[in-house]
C-alpha cells in the first residue's frame, strides 16, 4: 500500500541521525513483527502499520521528555497523506500509550491495534537486540552500568521513569 511506503521513506528520513537502539531499524523489527502478530488477530492492519512505523518518530526522551512532538509530527504527516480523521486519531491514541512510562501508568487508551504495536514494541526490549538496546542507550545517556548502591525501582511513576538515572542494570529489573 503507497501510504505505508510513503510512511516508511518518511520515518527512514526523519531517524537518519537517531541513537542506535531507537533508530529506524528498531522501527522495521517492530512493523515486521506487528505485522506478524497482526496477521493472527482480527485489527485494521493499516492502523497497526502505520502505529508501527511512526510510534517512535520523536521519542520523547529525545525531547527533554516532550511527549507531544512525536503523536504532532505523527499527525502531521497523516493529515498531509489525507486520511480519514478516525483512522489519523486511532494511530495518534497508540503512539499516545504504546510506550513504558513507569510501573504505575495506566494506558488511557485501548484497542487491539494498541496491543499488537505494544507487544511488537515489548518484543524488541527483549532478548540480545533488547540488551543491546539497553546499553546502548545507557551509553547514549552516560550512566554507569551497576552500582549497588542505587535498588531498582519497580513501582515508580512516569515523572520517576522520565527523570530517573539509574543504572543501567536496573532497567532490567524496572522494565524488561
Amino acid at each position: 500500500m503507497r501510504i505505508t511506503t510513503d510512511t516508511e521513506s518518511f520515518v527512514q528520513r526523519e531517524l537518519a541521525h537517531t541513537e542506535g537502539g531507537h533508530d529506524w531499524f528498531h522501527i522495521q523489527r517492530v512493523y515486521n513483527t506487528a505485522k506478524t502478530i497482526c496477521d493472527s488477530e482480527h485489527a485494521n492492519r493499516l492502523v497497526v502499520e502505520l502505529a508501527a512505523l511512526l510510534h517512535d518518530i520523536a521519542d520523547s526522551k529525545f525531547h527533554n521528555g516532550d511527549e507531544t512532538i512525536g503523536p504532532a509530527k505523527a499527525r502531521t504527516w497523516l493529515e498531509e497523506q489525507s486520511l480519514d480523521s478516525k483512522l489519523i486519531d486511532h494511530v495518534i491514541a497508540i503512539i499516545e500509550n504504546v510506550s513504558f512510562k513507569g510501573g504505575t501508568t495506566q494506558r488511557t487508551h485501548e484497542s487491539i491495534e494498541l496491543d499488537i504495536v505494544q507487544d511488537a514494541d515489548r518484543l524488541d526490549a527483549i532478548g540480545a537486540i533488547g540488551i543491546a538496546r539497553t546499553f546502548n542507550y545507557g551509553g547514549f545517556k552516560n550512566r554507569v552500568i551497576h552500582d549497588p548502591n542505587i535498588p531498582p525501582n519497580v513501582n515508580m511513576t512516569k515523572q520517576e521513569y522520565k527523570s530517573s538515572s539509574a543504572p543501567t542494570i536496573n532497567h532490567f529489573h524496572e522494565k524488561l
